[in-house]
């Protein structure tokens, strides 16, 4: 995670959000519910990966057949839980890394 680069989130139960990836636009959708923070993501318009589980320090792509040009990781700076919509932004913090999956 040296080279990684963290992604701003506001700390609401629903967002969506648009990052700029190396050759991508990548469209994350974070929404809380009573299981747990759950994510979707689109690559360059395309939905690709949907209702993904986010949890301490476990990659949220995990596959490069994907074609995302790396991956993404939630990191609890308080401890090792795993993320709630209260604490995006601040307690949790949502990482890109280049190349994970690459």
């Amino acid at each position: 995670m040296n080279n990684g680069a963290r992604i701003a989130l506001n700390a609401v139960a629903a967002q969506t959000l648009k990052v700029s990836l190396p050759s991508c636009i990548v469209q994350i959708t974070l929404r809380q519910r009573s299981t747990g923070l759950y994510a979707d993501f689109s690559l360059n318009g395309v939905v690709t990966v949907c209702g993904v589980i986010c949890q301490d320090r476990t990659w949220l792509i995990r596959d490069s057949y994907l074609g995302f040009p790396g991956d993404f990781i939630f990191v609890d700076t308080q401890g090792s839980s795993d993320p709630t919509y209260s604490g995006l932004g601040d307690r949790y913090l949502l990482i890109y890394v280049p190349g994970q999956n690459a």
